[in-house]
This record gives C-alpha cells, sequence and structure tokens, in this order.
C-alpha cells in the first residue's frame, strides 16, 4: 500500500492529541506501519518557531505567523513526511495544513484562499489524504486544558472570540470538502469518539 497521510484537526482541548496517539497503538496492532508527528514543532526548524510565539515582546502580524508557519510546514514536509509516504508508512499528523486555514485566516483575518495556495507550495503538494475535525465548543476545550494545570500558549491564550472564528473556519472548511473531512463530535465520552475514529480510518484504509 502507498503512504497515507491522515491529519487532526480541531480546537484547543478537543482531544485531537490523545487520541492520534490512541488510533496509532490500533493501527500498530493491526499490523500498520505508522508515524505520527504534529505542527509546528515536527522538526528542530518548528520547535523553534513555536518557541518565537513565546518570546517577550514578540507579538507578529498575522501574515508573518502565515509565513512562520509554512517555513515550518515546507521543512516538516521535506524532512518528514514526504519520506514516511514515500516508504508506505501511514504518517498521522497533529495539525497540518488546515490549522493555518482557520488560525490566520478566518481568525485573523488573512485571505484564506491566499493561505490555501501557499499550502500547496509549502507543502510541495503533499495535502491530507484525510482530515479527522474533533469539533467542541471553544470553551469546554479551554476548561479541558486549563484542568490539566500546564501552562498555556500564545494561542490558548487568546479570547474566547477567537477560539469561536476557529471553530466557525474549521466547520466551514468541512462543508466545502466533505470527503475529506470527516467531523467528529468531540463532546462525547472518549470510548464512543475513539470507536468513531477507529471506524472512519478502517473504512478509509480499506479503500486506498
Amino acid at each position: 500500500m502507498s503512504g497515507a497521510l491522515i491529519t487532526l484537526e480541531g480546537v484547543e482541548g478537543s482531544g485531537k492529541t490523545t487520541l492520534m496517539m490512541r488510533l496509532e497503538r490500533w493501527l500498530r496492532q493491526q499490523g500498520r506501519k505508522v508515524e505520527h508527528t504534529r505542527e509546528p514543532d515536527g522538526t528542530r526548524l518548528g520547535v523553534a518557531v513555536r518557541r518565537l510565539f513565546e518570546r517577550p515582546g514578540v507579538h507578529p502580524q498575522p501574515l508573518v505567523e502565515v509565513f512562520l508557519f509554512m517555513a515550518a510546514r515546507q521543512q516538516h514536509v521535506a524532512e518528514k513526511i514526504r519520506p514516511w509516504l514515500d516508504r508506505g508508512r501511514v504518517v498521522l499528523c497533529d495539525r497540518y495544513a488546515d490549522a493555518t486555514v482557520a488560525y490566520q485566516g478566518y481568525a485573523r483575518g488573512v485571505d484564506p484562499d491566499l493561505i490555501r495556495e501557499l499550502n500547496v507550495r509549502a507543502t510541495s503538494g503533499v495535502l491530507p489524504d484525510l482530515t479527522l475535525l474533533f469539533d467542541l465548543d471553544p470553551a469546554e476545550g479551554l476548561k479541558r486544558n486549563r484542568l490539566k494545570g500546564r501552562r498555556l500558549d500564545r494561542f490558548e491564550r487568546e479570547a474566547i472570540a477567537f477560539h469561536r472564528r476557529v471553530r466557525r473556519g474549521y466547520l466551514e472548511i468541512c462543508r466545502a470538502e466533505p470527503k475529506r473531512v470527516r467531523l467528529i463530535r468531540a463532546a462525547r465520552p472518549p470510548a464512543v469518539v475513539e470507536a468513531e475514529v477507529r471506524a472512519i480510518v478502517e473504512e478509509f484504509l480499506r479503500g486506498a
């Protein structure tokens, strides 16, 4: 089987990272060769980009945010994602191209069509084969994150209105590409969500 890129997207606290790790374990049990990664910090350059956002006094303009994430994405594709796909791996990625459309496009006000065009160039055409969109009320997602007791990053600290725009952006992406983007209602019990994720991925891989 040729490689497949499956991305996991959603608002903060939607549970996508936990589900990615569980999905990876399950796929390995099924005999699949799987790799997992995340954006922007899937590479050393990407980690450096993420740290820029947390430096005191650094406030990138929205378009600058786009360019920074695109630079990290190009490195990510060249260094990890494309080589894995070429070796026939199932690649699970926590956030990818759609995140920039939702966060910097719909939430920050950068033209989403410009971001989509830049995504094609930054990924060298390596776009998701399947996207799992974990949909959740942003207020609930942020509450989940606060309960974990960890330090929130710059995006998590944004006002609730920002996170609602992110959610609307993701839902618009889903409406535009329903065959690629599968909506997962993330407020349900974890076992129910995980079962649905497995079913969607199993069906997709059977047809790949």
